[in-house]
Formats: structure tokens, C-alpha cells, sequence
């Protein structure tokens, strides 16, 4: 059985076009994401599944491997799709999603995805959650919440804040921010990607919710580390400063 990590990877974004090859202390952040993914221990392989050639060819360049996609896919979920099946992973292998727009992850949030899927084999899915200590990222929609069952299994994932704290405004008790990071094996990811959009998922624009919706469990595993998003261009200098306080580089940042 193969353990690989796929970071998606698309020049257009209406954003920030071109994002993944955008300079984060001299190197372009699909570069930062892919050194960091291999520092993880248990993962095979990594790739950066790609529908640009120049994106191509800089992940070549620093000696990286890359796939060729499609540029119609709907989602980095279904360009992941596409890539495992090009480089001939069974369906028994695992696969592990990083978006390719957090530079400083701590690797060691990767080793933490895989322990239920290789523990039990009716695990469908896992993802990682964080708990939120600044108030301001409760309400901040781009901050996505998600609350679980007492077998930490996801209940919902929402912009919004949830649990809805009804005495104190909102806010109040423990509010988990969710990290764009999954794992599943690659025939649940082929089932994922064949189901039609639903309309949670259509609502909030987070494609987890397909699978709750379909009656698929998620498992949501705690880590102590947080990740910084780089959704626009003014982003990167948070993660610059992130990237000067943490020693070694490759270390991340908890909260």
C-alpha cells in the first residue's frame, strides 16, 4: 500500500491568478508547499497535479514531480482524482490533499491524518481541525468552523460560527477551525468525485459537506498547529514574517 500526498494546483484563480508560482521569500509557494509535504514521514511519493505548463515546469525545476490535468475540474478534489489514477494508484492506496496555498504547515499535521485509515478500514475520510484562539476568526467567514460528534466524527462544517452561542451573542465556549487538509483511500476518492454536487455544498462552497450529505463519515483529528491561507497577494507578507519566527523552516507554527 502507497501513501502519496497530490497538491492541486491551478494558475487561474480569480483572486490571485498565478498564485502558486507567487514569491514568498525568494521561492514560489508551490515550492515552499511541496519541500514541506515531503518532510512528512509515511508519504511515499508527492506530486503537484497541475493544468499549466509553466507550473509544470517549475515544479521540475527544483526537482519535484508533477501531473498534467485537465483545466476544466471543479475542484482540486477532482484534478487529485485525475493525477492518482494517471500515475497508477491502486484502490487500496491512500492519498493525502494539501491545498497549495498554505506555505508553512507543519509536516507533522500530515502524520496525523493517516492513523484512522490505516487503523480501520471503514474509515472513509479524515481532515484535521484546530481550536481557534482569536475571537476575530470566528465570524470571518474565509475561516471555515466545524463541529463533531462525541466520536470526533464531523457534524458540519460552516462559514459561520457554530455552535451558535444563543446567551452570549454568538460567541462563546470552543469554536475548531477546519484545515484544508484530507486523506482517504483512492477508491473513496473515485466514488467522492463521481457524486453529484449537493446543495449544502453548493450553499457554503466547501466541497466536505458532499460527503456528509451523502451519508460518508469524516473523521476530524485535532493538531496544535495552524496554517496560514494565502488567499490574495497581500497575504504573503503575514506568511513572510511566519516563515522568519519559525526555526528550523520546515517547523510551522502552533498557535
Amino acid at each position: 500500500m502507497k501513501i502519496s500526498a497530490f497538491i492541486p494546483a491551478r494558475y487561474q484563480s480569480r483572486r490571485f491568478p498565478g498564485k502558486p508560482l507567487a514569491l514568498i521569500a525568494g521561492k514560489p509557494m508551490i515550492q515552499h508547499v511541496y519541500e514541506r509535504a515531503s518532510r512528512c514521514e509515511g508519504l511515499s511519493q508527492v506530486y503537484v497535479a497541475t493544468d499549466h505548463d509553466a507550473i509544470f515546469d517549475r515544479v521540475e525545476a527544483f526537482g519535484g514531480k508533477a501531473v498534467m490535468t485537465r483545466s476544466d475540474h471543479h475542484s482540486g478534489t477532482d484534478r487529485i482524482c485525475e493525477a492518482a489514477g494517471k500515475v497508477g494508484l491502486a484502490g487500496e492506496d491512500i492519498i493525502v490533499n494539501i491545498q497549495g496555498d498554505q506555505p508553512v504547515f507543519n509536516p507533522a499535521m500530515l502524520s496525523t491524518l493517516l492513523p484512522p485509515l490505516l487503523e480501520n478500514s471503514n474509515t472513509h475520510m479524515t481532515t484535521l481541525m484546530h481550536k481557534i484562539q482569536k475571537e476575530e476568526e470566528i465570524n470571518n467567514p474565509n475561516q471555515v468552523k466545524v463541529v463533531t460528534d462525541n466520536r470526533g466524527y464531523a457534524l458540519y462544517f460552516s462559514r459561520c460560527p457554530i455552535p451558535f452561542f444563543r446567551d452570549r451573542n454568538g460567541l462563546g465556549g470552543t469554536h475548531f477551525k477546519h484545515l484544508g487538509f484530507y486523506a482517504y483511500r483512492k477508491d473513496f476518492l473515485v466514488q467522492f468525485t463521481n457524486l453529484q454536487v449537493s446543495p449544502l455544498e453548493s450553499a457554503e462552497r466547501l466541497e466536505q459537506l458532499r460527503a456528509l450529505e451523502y451519508g460518508f463519515k469524516i473523521k476530524v483529528l485535532e493538531t496544535p498547529y495552524s496554517s496560514l491561507d494565502v488567499d490574495v497577494p497581500e497575504d504573503i507578507e503575514d506568511v513572510e514574517k511566519a516563515l522568519q519566527k519559525s526555526c528550523p523552516p520546515c517547523d510551522g507554527h502552533a498557535d
